[in-house]
Parts: C-alpha cells; sequence; structure tokens
C-alpha cells in the first residue's frame, strides 16, 4: 500500500485531476459543501482540529470547510507529493494556507500520540487495494480519534460491474463533456481496473463498523457515490 498513491497520482494525474473529478464526480461541489455543513452541524464553531485524508489535488475538503469555519484547522495527509504540492498553492492562492499542515505519507506516519476532532477521508477508499489495506487505513483514522468524533468517508461504495446502467451513466457524462467514443472507452477501462471499490454499500458500512465506528448516516449521493458521516465508538 505504501507506494501505490504515490505512483498513481504523478505529477500528469495531478494536473487533470481537477477538471476529471468534477466530471466525474456529478456533485462534486455540493458533496465537499456537505461535508462542511455536516461537520459543523455535529461540532459548533469552535475551533477544531481536522484530519484530512488524501487532501492531494485540489484540497476541496479544507478548501469548503474553511470557509464555513474560520477557526478550523487542518492536517492534511497525502502519499503524492505532486497532489500535496498542488494542494499548498490552490490554498496559499485563497489565503487558507497558513490553517493547513501538510504532511506527506500516510496517516500510519503520523505521530501515535496524534488526536483530532474530526476526520475526512473523500475519495480515498476506493484507490486503496484489498480489503485489509482498507481496514488498515480506517483503524489509522479510529485510532486517531476520541470517542463520539466525526468521520466522513466519501467514495465510490459499489463493484462498478454490479451496477451496469450506472455504469453506462457515468459514460455518457464523460460524453456530455465532450468524450469521443475512443475516450470514454479509456475513462471505462481505468474505472474498471484502476479502482477497487468497496463490494456495496452495506459492505463498506461494515468495513466502518469494525474499524470502531457507529451510527453511520448517508448525506450524499451520485452515481457509484457515497457519502456518510459516522462516530467513533
Amino acid at each position: 500500500m505504501q507506494d501505490i498513491g504515490a505512483q498513481k497520482f504523478d505529477a500528469g494525474r495531478a494536473g487533470e485531476y481537477e477538471r476529471q473529478s468534477r466530471i466525474g464526480l456529478a456533485g462534486y461541489e455540493a458533496c465537499h459543501e456537505l461535508t462542511a455543513c455536516v461537520l459543523a452541524a455535529t461540532l459548533g464553531d469552535e475551533p477544531r482540529h481536522v484530519l484530512v485524508v488524501g487532501a492531494g489535488g485540489t484540497g476541496q475538503e479544507v478548501q469548503a470547510i474553511g470557509r464555513l469555519q474560520p477557526a478550523w484547522r487542518f492536517t492534511a495527509v497525502d502519499p503524492s507529493p505532486p497532489m500535496l504540492e498542488q494542494t499548498i498553492a490552490r490554498l496559499g492562492a485563497l489565503g487558507l494556507a497558513d490553517r493547513m499542515t501538510a504532511v506527506p505519507g500516510y496517516v500510519q506516519d503520523l505521530p501515535q500520540g496524534a488526536q483530532f476532532d474530526a476526520a475526512t477521508i473523500v475519495g480515498v477508499l476506493h484507490h486503496v487495494p484489498g480489503i485489509e489495506a482498507k481496514m488498515e487505513l480506517l483503524r489509522s483514522v479510529a485510532d486517531r480519534l476520541p470517542s463520539g468524533a466525526p468521520l466522513i468517508l466519501a467514495g465510490n461504495a459499489h463493484a462498478y460491474a454490479s451496477r451496469p446502467l450506472l455504469l453506462k451513466a457515468w459514460a455518457q457524462r464523460w460524453r456530455m463533456f465532450g468524450a469521443g467514443p475512443e475516450e470514454v472507452q479509456a475513462k471505462l477501462g481505468k474505472i474498471l481496473h484502476g479502482a477497487e471499490p468497496p463490494e456495496s454499500e452495506a459492505h463498506a458500512l461494515q468495513m466502518l463498523e469494525q474499524a470502531g465506528f457507529e451510527r453511520a448516516e448517508r448525506f450524499f449521493s451520485s452515481l457509484f457515490w457515497t457519502a456518510w458521516i459516522a462516530f467513533r465508538k
């Protein structure tokens, strides 16, 4: 697992990530905005420290939460240096960089004693290969949250081949944004072979429970993508 993210999200992928993420996820901004709203509704306006897992690329979680909650600060962890550099530059232009500590690497690399008031794992879990590695990530986040702290988990939550209609609709969305037949097929090949989501929403919820979270509640859904808030047991 330790080298997957850095290899997958190299400089070339980082450059195209912002546009592609907004096409691949219909409602990209809405998901992040609702993430901010749900966390604010849960934690209130007092100063908080949020762990952002996989913050590279757009830093959209920090942007959305930071705008809504000016007293909150962030620790952003990402294994891809180009993606993390892109986030730092974007947040610097928005005046948010001084509220974020960037950590190249993985959650497991953080000090064992590090504790946060909340955490987000947005668009990450389906890029982590294998159940064991997914559980390692979820447990490493749980270890750094106190009882009752919220976690936002968002990402693709169905085996792609199990939802053929949704897969066809996803291909049509790329066509809607100007992709030709060959590019659409290339995108389909990439999603089918380059990501490994949980088998189903029920499976994702089971992993959350086994990792030490409870009371999961869905607040956003778009084709294969689902977002939940859950709480540390």
